[in-house]
């Protein structure tokens, strides 16, 4: 087998692709032949040693995957060789085979290619998460999403507009807004020339009841004040590199909520209610309502690459890398 391995917490080029003997498939396991694993904003920082979990080098990293069963353990139940699988692994999703629990692993659904299933889960059980679950939203409602090109923000706006919510969408290039109007957006944002804030505020009649920010950076605190009465500011991550600081005034103004998202820690805390959470995403793909779009995909090879694209915010959608 092929793996993307992290030798040394370094900058991305340092990465290498070494072969492997296969993995043992313990009881209780299945080995997956891997036909893409997700590519995140988190894997590059987990590889240049920027996350707050640092694992021992040598790893192999990668989170999420889909592929075909090639093997079964012993006392695995409900599985068979050829079924076809994604799993959230952590770690250790950049290679050609891996072994996951068989607790991990779940069916992808017919209609779902395996490079689309390798890349929804992240994106869409953060952004089903963050507003079916912490911001309760609600039909009628006007959602603000940030960095609306990238993997999360347009699961949001996929999310959001399936539960029937405006949607305003603010991106920095034409074809990230291009995307984000294909998926929904009714309202499309320049924050490369315009004044998000202001814009935002115009366009929603005087505020926003739902603001996802995955990006921070300055606009977080300026955008803070497009929130309506009673509204909420998910904070997801910061893909920007800066995380801001909030004026507490704005945040007692007009009674809004600053929401903390953390759905990582969050799905490794509760793994029954997750394992409930991605099943109404899957159900929710399988209907028709949610349209997770196929990612740009790389060969192995090019992980550095991807990762350097991806963390440079050159890339619309999602990433996958295909062994």
């Amino acid at each position: 087998m092929r793996a993307v391995v992290c030798t040394s917490f370094a900058p991305l080029d340092h990465l290498v692709v070494e072969e492997r003997p296969a993995p043992t498939c313990r009881p209780g396991q299945l080995r997956v032949e891997v036909a893409a694993a997700g590519v995140n904003f988190v894997d590059a920082l987990f590889v240049q040693g920027r996350y707050q979990i640092r694992p021992p080098v040598p790893f192999v990293p990668g989170s999420e995957l889909a592929g075909t069963v090639v093997e079964v353990g012993d006392g695995v139940e409900g599985w068979s060789v050829g079924d076809r699988v994604l799993a959230n692994v952590g770690l250790g999703g950049f290679c050609s085979e891996a072994v996951v629990h068989a607790t991990q692993a779940v069916t992808v659904p017919d209609g779902i290619d395996l490079p689309t299933a390798a890349t929804l889960g992240q994106s869409y059980c953060t952004a089903w998460f963050s507003l079916v679950r912490r911001a309760a939203l609600r039909a009628g409602q006007q959602v603000l999403v940030l960095g609306a090109g990238g993997g999360v923000g347009l699961a949001a706006i996929d999310v959001a507009a399936a539960h029937g919510a405006t949607v305003l969408a603010a991106a920095s290039t034409e074809d990230k807004r291009a995307a984000a109007a294909a998926m929904g957006a009714h309202h499309l944002i320049d924050s490369s020339t315009e004044d998000v804030k202001a814009r935002a505020r115009e366009l929603s009649g005087g505020g926003v009841d739902v603001i996802v920010d995955p990006v921070g950076g300055p606009t977080t605190p300026a955008v803070l004040r497009a929130l309506a009465f009673d509204g909420q500011l998910l904070i997801i991550g910061f893909a920007s590199g800066a995380i801001p600081e909030l004026p507490a005034n704005q945040v007692l103004l007009r009674n809004r909520r600053v929401v903390g998202v953390d759905w990582g820690m969050w799905a490794l805390e509760h793994p029954a209610e997750q394992a409930e959470l991605l099943g109404e995403v899957l159900d929710a793909v399988v209907d028709g309502r949610l349209h997770p779009v196929a990612p740009t995909t790389y060969p192995l090879e090019a992980a550095a690459t991807a990762l350097a694209d991806l963390e440079d915010r050159r890339v619309v959608g999602k990433v996958a890398l295909i062994p």
